[in-house]
């Protein structure tokens, strides 16, 4: 304090030097002007002694920080750093600077007064505006100078524009641009000060300087600002601190001069996302920031009067629209993501024109390429992943996420439909980040659009109509590097067998995406109405070949040119790929889309049963009685009539129900009047009576007919007990000539070939076996036609069965008898023959078992046998034991011993086959085991792990893995005290093959067993808590 006292004082001294200490050259012939003088000298030289102290300081300084300095430190500060005092200080001159020296200066209505900021501001403001101040403008333009000087200083400009922004744009905009003279309620005194040309010129270029360099949110932000005005509330919630401000709205002059400003600030690059930024900065995502991103898009969207033309303004704005859609930062990409796709649907409402060129070509500009790429971009990507996987994202957040359906956008949709179909089979095909964008981008289109569009769409993806706008022929899609997708030139393929298959695979998969798509549109009667328009056009076939028919028996090619007769030839295969293009369609909906989705209405299971009727009333009138139609058509008739009886018999029927059946009426007439089969004539007349009557008349069998006429097709023994007994159905018939009833033997034994799941085949036990002794089966089975040879094996395996007296009699010659036939080449033969031989093992095991374990170790015993064909023997005889294990039940633990010993051999066999079939009959015997497998878990638990560890082939692996697999689930909870010491040996050997396994196969086989064993020590740490409540009956 002392030291600054004494150098004040040093100042003064030399400052007020007595006139003889100055030369006297400085000195004046006037007292005055030598006082004048000797101040100015004082002064000079009191400037020089301060540069020299201030430079010696500094040298100081530096020599001393220098010499203080280390490596460790800190770069010094730049010279024009200021601390956090000199910032408060300089903070606090400002706003002394801007209070008393360019606000009270400013026109009413400019910017914000001082009384609207603080209760001391309206103290201030009364002061400043007190009187009349002579030279307003000079101050204001003097004020507002300095403080632009100010901002040249990259330090004090951050002080003036994050503090003083808004006031010293008002002040250059009011030197700028306020007209010379003031409104009318004005006085004379408060007439506009006129600045000269040069002053006039100095504050535009500021004001353009200013306007350019600042952080552009922020100008147009104050811009607002200024152009709003400070209006009164009415309310009274944005009244002024005082009652004695007088609050103006911003007059007309500086509506009009922010107006320019604001167009020029959004029309400049990347001005809409600094109009965004101004607005939205600052938002917390709540309803009323998502009102604000509809204002602003909605000023996006108009175009501002100063704009030279419409055109120039879109085309200059839209792409910058686009862009808001590609930002990164999760909370600011919602908000700009917002506002662009309310700008875009806005601009498609109102300007369609605009939109359609400057919004939607270039939007989807990447999916049209896809289609019109040429053979020049064939050494390149036609699009690359990145611009695909742009759009297909723009698509999706403006079509879905934006969901305001119009005839603009769905048209512009519609013509790239098929590529982005095509894109989505790609990449149902591989792991894609698509995928999912895609199939919202279809099903939005499918559940928004006319339903004769959506059919016509759907009709083009599956090949029924002529494609339009398919992905161009020699390009197809591939892989990108980041997840996604690109278009890429397609290698044709030298060899038309490869080709016509990868086009028909292709066509296949096309197919199959396009029946997920339509199962997902479970809430949309879509599905529903594309198959009855197929269902309908199938239906109108008939009638178009009857009048084919006709046409060709009047057809004279004598009077026809070649090509006319080439058309004519041609004409029918054509119909007939589409006829077969349609049945294929329809195959697959039926087979992939559940009923409840394609018939989900009432009204849509009527369509179906009249397209079905009508169907069958074709040909009616041409055909006669027994030579019409076909069992299948027979039985689907009766099925669909049944569901009519369904829905008859159902909940009370509406009026609007009765109506929509009334279409019935007609095809049920006329089945009940020329169709052959009687049965069909009786409900087709009781089914329409019930519909015309609205149910007042209801047949007493009605609720009965679904049940029975929806049954599958009866067996040979149930038909005949039925045709026999009157009472089983009230209507009775003759017994069709189409049954089975009449089929020859060789047709039971096709019939009977097919297996059921457990092992045993599904006619045998039906079968009503003729009267005849053993010994003729045993010599038809000897018989070389097949079909008989067939059907006795399946005879003498019924006997065997049902425990026949002469089967048990000859068991070692049936034995024979099937060992002999399991080595036939025929796949019907040597099916009978296993079958034959596991109904042998599970009713004479002692014997059987033993010769079949045999067999299965060294291969045949007979001295007949084909040695070559030793390998497939073994494994023959290996599915009879494994069907043998499946129907021990609870002798398994009396018998398995022996066969898990001959498995166990088995895993050794050089064969990998046998070793595989080995492993798969452990698998299935193992677990029936139970407690007895203790003895053996050991054993079987080390030659398991080996051969996991040891193994070459995977296959092999594989089934060792699989055997663990099946070992744990079938012993489920028991696993903990059965295999309590090979337990951990388990899980380590599964962990080895997940982790060092080379097969992957083999792999998900150990991870599916690790899942089990995780469940199963789950459910012993964690047993389940059943509660149960005890009553007890105190003495």
């Amino acid at each position: 304090m002392t030291q600054i006292v004494a150098a004040i004082l040093s100042a003064i001294k030399t400052l007020t030097k007595p006139l003889a200490e100055v030369s006297a050259h400085d000195a004046q012939s006037s007292h005055q002007g030598a006082l004048v003088a000797v101040l100015r000298a004082n002064r000079v030289f009191l400037q020089e002694q301060l540069q020299k102290e201030s430079s010696l300081e500094e040298e100081t300084a530096s020599l001393s920080a220098a010499r203080l300095r280390t490596p460790e430190m800190a770069p010094p500060l730049p010279p024009d750093v200021l601390s956090v005092a000199q910032q408060q200080t300089l903070s606090a001159s400002l706003q002394f600077v801007v209070s008393l020296g360019l606000c009270p200066y400013l026109a009413p209505g400019v910017g914000v007064s001082l009384g609207r900021r603080s209760a001391f501001g309206v103290m201030v403001d009364k002061l400043v505006r007190g009187g009349m101040v002579p030279a307003a403008g000079c101050r204001l333009f003097t004020t507002t100078k300095v403080l632009m000087q100010l901002t040249e200083l990259s330090c004090l400009a951050t002080l003036v524009f994050t503090r003083h922004l808004g006031d010293v744009m008002a002040a250059l905009i009011q030197l700028c641009y306020q007209p010379c003279r003031a409104e009318r309620s004005c006085s004379k005194e408060e007439t506009v000060h006129k600045l000269s040309a040069v002053e006039s010129h100095t504050c535009k270029e500021a004001l353009r300087s200013l306007l350019g360099k600042v952080y552009q949110p922020m100008i147009i932000k104050e811009l607002l600002i200024l152009q709003g005005g400070a209006k009164q509330d009415k309310s009274g919630a944005g009244r002024s601190f005082s009652s004695g401000t007088v609050s103006r709205s911003a007059p007309i002059w500086l509506k009009h001069v922010c107006g320019r400003l604001l167009s020029e600030r959004l029309m400049q690059s990347n001005g809409v996302q600094a109009v965004v930024r101004a607005i939205l900065e600052g938002g917390t995502g709540t309803d009323a920031d998502w009102r604000k991103c509809d204002c602003v898009a909605r000023i996006l969207v108009t175009c501002p009067q100063q704009s030279a033309s419409a055109d120039t303004y879109y085309g200059q704005v839209c792409h910058q629209i686009l862009e808001l859609l590609h930002f990164k930062d999760q909370l600011t990409a919602q908000q700009h993501q917002r506002v662009a796709t309310r700008a875009v649907l806005l601009m498609v409402q109102e300007k369609p024109n605009f939109a359609q060129q400057y919004l939607l070509t270039p939007l989807l500009g990447p999916l049209h390429r896809c289609f019109t790429a040429s053979d020049e971009v064939h050494s390149q990507a036609a699009v690359e992943e990145c611009e695909l996987t742009r759009c297909v994202t723009d698509v999706y957040k403006i079509w879905v996420v934006g969901n305001s359906p119009s005839a603009s956008l769905l048209t512009a949709l519609e013509k790239v439909l098929p590529v982005i179909f095509t894109l989505f089979c790609f990449t149902k095909q591989n792991v894609c980040h698509l995928r999912a964008p895609c199939e919202e981008i279809l099903l939005w289109y499918l559940s928004h659009v006319e339903t004769s569009v959506a059919q016509s769409a759907l009709r083009q993806l599956s090949g029924l109509q002529n494609p339009k706008n398919q992905v161009a022929a020699k390009f197809h899609f591939t892989p990108g590097s980041d997840g996604g997708a690109c278009l890429s030139s397609r290698e044709i393929s030298s060899e038309e067998d490869d080709a016509l298959y990868e086009k028909l695979s292709e066509e296949q998969w096309r197919m199959e995406c396009l029946m997920q798509l339509l199962a997902e549109l479970k809430h949309c009667d879509l599905p529903g109405d594309f198959f009855l328009d197929l269902l309908q056009e199938m239906a109108s076939w008939e009638a178009a070949a009857v009048g084919e028919k006709e046409d060709n028996l009047e057809l004279d090619i004598s009077t026809m040119t070649l090509v006319e007769v080439e058309q004519r030839l041609l004409a029918p295969s054509a119909k007939q790929s589409r006829r077969l293009a349609l049945l294929q369609v329809l195959a697959m909906i039926v087979d992939c889309v559940q009923h409840t989705v394609l018939l989900r209405k009432a009204s849509q299971v009527v369509d179906f049963l009249m397209s079905l009727l009508q169907r069958a009333c074709v040909g009616l009138d041409q055909a006669s009685g027994p030579v019409l139609g076909s069992p299948v058509e027979s039985e689907t008739l009766r099925l669909g009539m049944g569901v009519v009886a369904t829905l008859l018999s159902g909940p009370k029927l509406s009026t609007e129900d009765y109506s929509s059946m009334w279409r019935l009426l007609p095809p049920l007439e006329l089945l009940f009047q020329k169709h052959p089969d009687v049965l069909i004539q009786q409900l087709a007349s009781d089914l329409r009576a019930v519909i015309a009557t609205h149910g007042a008349f209801q047949p007493e069998n009605l609720p009965a007919v679904a049940p029975a006429s929806m049954k599958p097709k009866m067996t040979v023994k149930n038909t005949q007990i039925e045709t026999n007994n009157p009472q089983t159905s009230p209507h009775s018939c003759p017994p069709d000539r189409n049954l089975p009833s009449n089929r020859p033997p060789e047709s039971f034994g096709k019939s009977a070939a097919k297996e059921s799941p457990e092992g045993r085949t599904s006619g045998t036990s039906t079968l009503h076996l003729p009267t005849k002794p053993i010994s003729d089966w045993l010599l038809e089975a000897c018989d070389p036609d097949v079909p008989t040879k067939a059907f006795a094996l399946r005879v003498l395996t019924q006997m065997v069965q049902r425990g026949n007296p002469e089967a048990a009699h000859n068991q070692e010659t049936l034995l024979m008898l099937f060992l002999e036939n399991l080595e036939h080449e025929d796949s019907f033969i040597y099916l009978s023959a296993i079958q034959g031989l596991s109904a042998l093992a599970d009713s004479y095991p002692d014997k059987v078992l033993e010769r079949l374990l045999k067999d299965f170790q060294h291969g045949p015993s007979r001295t007949t046998s084909n040695k070559e064909h030793s390998l497939e023997f073994r494994l023959k005889v290996g599915e009879v034991l494994m069907r043998a294990s499946r129907a021990m039940g609870e002798l398994t633990s009396h018998l398995g011993h022996p066969l898990i010993s001959v498995f166990l051999q088995g895993t050794r066999d050089p064969d990998q086959s046998v070793r595989a079939s080995s492993l798969s009959n452990l698998g299935e015997l193992c677990p029936r085991l139970d407690y007895t497998l203790g003895t053996l878990a050991q054993e079987l638990c080390s030659c398991l792990t080996a051969l996991i560890k040891t193994e070459k082939v995977a296959e092999v692996r594989r089934a060792a893995v699989h055997v663990i697999t099946l070992l744990l689930r079938g012993l489920s909870d028991k696993t903990t005290q059965v295999l309590s010491d090979v337990l951990l040996d388990m899980y380590r050997a599964l962990k080895w093959v997940v982790r060092s396994d080379p097969d992957d196969v083999t792999m998900l086989h150990a991870q599916l067993a690790l899942e089990e064993m995780d469940d199963i020590m789950r459910r012993f740490i964690f047993p389940e808590q059943t509660l149960q409540k005890k009553i007890i009956v105190l003495p």
